[in-house]
């Protein structure tokens, strides 16, 4: 059974945060319930909330606690292939959570901005790359970015999952999340400096959950 061990030390340490133990917890299994079924995860946000998108995806794509070494068989897939230098590839490669940052498209984005509407380019982006299964992970401390709204409007008219990262009331976002954490504070740097421990742990969690079993049996070979 999961324990959550990242999200009790979490609540541990910041007792105002305890009452978001339930949703963070939904939010793993969500997060592993889309990863093992294939789906990707992408992440968004403005400003500081960029980087926290950014940063997400970075704790995901590779290793963050846990070493996530490849499965015998994918070693020997890149051996097959490249005679001679397949091993070494695989001993630098990990395991993925597959996830995309909506912010890194300059070249899309600017485009976009400059043809359409800048308000929009988040949204054009899950239209054209998410599908049934995937979640939409959105980062907003107002909980009223536009832009970040009007990808959740998308996600939810194609059966996207939704999680949202709000502070203060949630705002018009809180109603469009199948899973909110709300930042219990009302000023924007309070509420991003509680946003990053917030999705280390959930990160952690969803890491452990996904790779620990596995890293076990891998040492067992």
């Amino acid at each position: 059974m999961q324990n959550y061990t990242f999200i009790s030390k979490l609540t541990e340490r910041h007792p105002d945060m305890v009452h978001l133990k339930p949703a963070l917890v939904q939010s793993v299994a969500m997060l592993a319930e889309c990863a093992r079924s294939g789906g990707k995860i992408f992440t968004c946000g403005n400003g500081g909330s960029a980087a926290d998108a950014e940063h997400i995806v970075g704790e995901l794509m590779k290793g963050f606690l846990l070493p996530r070494r490849l499965r015998p068989e994918q070693a020997a897939a890149f051996e097959s292939t490249a005679p001679g230098s397949g091993m070494q590839l695989a001993a630098n490669l990990q395991q993925a959570i597959p996830a995309v940052s909506l912010v890194s498209s300059v070249s899309l984005a600017t485009a976009f901005a400059n043809d359409v509407s800048a308000e929009y380019i988040f949204a054009q982006q899950v239209f054209g790359l998410a599908k049934e299964g995937d979640v939409l992970w959105g980062l907003s401390t107002s909980g009223n970015a536009p832009n970040v709204l009007h990808a959740f409007r998308v996600a939810r008219a194609f059966k996207i999952k939704t999680l949202g990262f709000t502070g203060r009331d949630g705002g018009k976002m809180a109603a469009l999340c199948d899973v909110e954490i709300r930042a219990p504070h009302t000023e924007t740097p309070a509420i991003q400096e509680m946003h990053l421990p917030l999705y280390h742990a959930v990160c952690a969690d969803l890491e452990a959950l996904l790779f620990s079993t596995a890293i076990v049996q891998a040492e067992d070979l």
